[in-house]
């Protein structure tokens, strides 16, 4: 198992448990997170999700072992399942970041409705750098990002700090790494007091372009990622990247 789920005083608890490869969107990994969101979603006893990672990184993106295996549309297009599936869930869903996040994992960070991340959590879209673009998780980023930041992050590949992140719309806040909990706790506190009803309802208001936004550009997103993790020059750079070597 990949991913743990768990239910506690109306909180189901959901980490991303893959320390092999960072937490990386694996094929298994995407299918066990859809799974227990699914499951999170049906339990009457839950009123709100945390989303949170073990170990030092909450996700290094795409699995790029496998992105160069298999070239089809499948893997976008469970990016974009999986973004669709946060926004359309019934109950908040609360992202938790200890760890670094990387390319394909701040499309988690983009459709959660609020994100607490610590101070020293770092951030980058480095699609650029391989030859790929972020196509499938721009449907949730560019409705959270001004225009001049996203192109400002999703152009220069550079990394950038949680107080950045904070300031530019991506995440809800951020916060000392001694205060994190503290402050997941104080905020799903405040989440479980919502009747299931007005959680529902208000969530409905909140997301409603988003998932507008995916319906509409879904598929023609998630078929651009593939040409792209299909095309030469990113798989050149993909093998230099996996090998540790600079692509030509």
């Amino acid at each position: 198992m990949l991913v743990h789920l768990a239910a506690d005083a109306g909180i189901a608890t959901i980490t991303l448990d893959s320390p092999h490869n960072r937490n990386a969107l694996s094929r298994q990994l995407l299918t066990e997170l859809g799974d227990h969101l699914a499951a999170a979603s049906q339990d009457p006893s839950v009123r709100v999700v945390l989303l949170r990672s073990s170990g030092r990184v909450f996700c290094s993106g795409a699995d790029l072992s496998e992105a160069q295996q298999g070239l089809s549309p499948e893997g976008p297009r469970a990016i974009v399942a999986l973004q669709r599936r946060i926004a359309t869930l019934p109950k908040p869903v609360v992202v938790e970041l200890a760890g670094p996040v990387r390319a394909g994992g701040l499309g988690i960070v983009g459709t959660a409705d609020m994100v607490i991340a610590a101070e020293s959590v770092t951030f980058a879209l480095t699609e650029v750098r391989l030859g790929l673009a972020p196509s499938a998780i721009s449907l949730s980023l560019l409705a959270r990002l001004a225009p001049r930041a996203a192109a400002d992050i999703f152009l220069s590949g550079r990394t950038f700090s949680a107080a950045e992140a904070a300031a530019i719309g991506l995440v809800t806040r951020a916060v000392p790494d001694d205060e994190l909990a503290t402050a997941v706790t104080s905020a799903l506190a405040d989440l479980v007091e919502g009747s299931p009803q007005g959680l529902a309802e208000t969530k409905r208001l909140l997301t409603a372009d988003l998932i507008a936004r995916i319906d509409r550009d879904g598929e023609e997103a998630a078929q651009r990622s593939a040409a792209l993790f299909a095309s030469p020059e990113a798989q050149r750079a993909m093998q230099a990247f996996l090998s540790r070597k600079k692509p030509a």
